[in-house]
């Protein structure tokens, strides 16, 4: 079996040497860059499966490097796990609005790191097989048509362009309407593992998807929040 590729971009050596060395033994192949412009180019050139990202880079840091990776076509829907040290939620945010799909923290144990990659792969690859050729039936709720074969949702007569997480959250929430998920629950089905008591990355992805699909995101039609519970998804046909 053709191992899975990795590209750390990381200036710390001795991170960078943890991360490779474990994701090594998992049976991963792993390049590392050093700064942003290097890990810029080695994504260009080469052909990963997921890109572990810090944050604090020299030069071109880990936000600005997410955001022109997810300029390429070829790395549009690349999972991007983005390392940060910061804590506040400000910071994780803005990394997962400029295209991360999810991102640790520091400090986080090898284990949990590696548990993150082979997670996102896996929902990747298991979005990327459910997108092939007659794969899916449409979902219809109210305004939002959902053309499950070919990936791609409308609003009305609108085409909406999401990201992965933002389509698998759309595509399962429609799929279920009336239905309350709690965070833990969408992170646990999208993500495709525990949430790890941090569910800021379904927030900021909840919040993305109403921008594109909701007539007025602060008042949602459609992805509506049950206070103290979660989310669930209301069919609303447009007048």
């Amino acid at each position: 079996m053709k191992k899975k590729k990795i590209l750390i971009v990381e200036d710390d050596v001795s991170i960078a040497e943890i991360e490779r060395d474990f994701l090594e033994i998992n049976g991963f192949e792993v390049m590392v860059a050093a700064n942003g412009a290097d890990g810029l180019r080695e994504a260009a050139e080469g052909s990963y499966d997921l890109i572990l990202l810090d944050v604090m880079l020299p030069g071109l840091d880990g936000y600005e490097l997410a955001k022109r990776l997810r300029g390429k076509p070829h790395n549009m829907d690349i999972p991007i796990l983005m390392v940060t040290a910061k804590t506040e939620d400000a910071d994780k945010i803005r990394g997962l609005g400029l295209g991360a799909d999810d991102y640790i923290s520091k400090p986080f144990s090898p284990t949990e790191l590696v548990a993150r990659v082979k997670a996102n792969i896996a929902q990747y690859e298991r979005l990327t097989a459910a997108a092939g050729p007659n794969k899916g039936e449409d979902v219809v709720a109210g305004d939002v048509i959902i053309n499950a074969r070919e990936r791609r949702v409308y609003v009305g007569d609108k085409e909406i362009e999401l990201k992965n997480k933002e389509y698998e959250l759309l595509l399962f929430m429609a799929s279920n309407p009336g239905i309350v998920f709690g965070k833990e629950a969408l992170y646990e089905r999208i993500w495709g593992m525990d949430a790890l008591g941090d569910t800021a990355t379904v927030a900021v992805h909840i919040n993305r998807l109403r921008e594109k699909i909701e007539r007025e995101p602060s008042e949602p039609d459609h992805v509506q929040t049950v206070r103290g519970v979660g989310y669930r998804f209301k069919i609303f046909q447009q007048n």
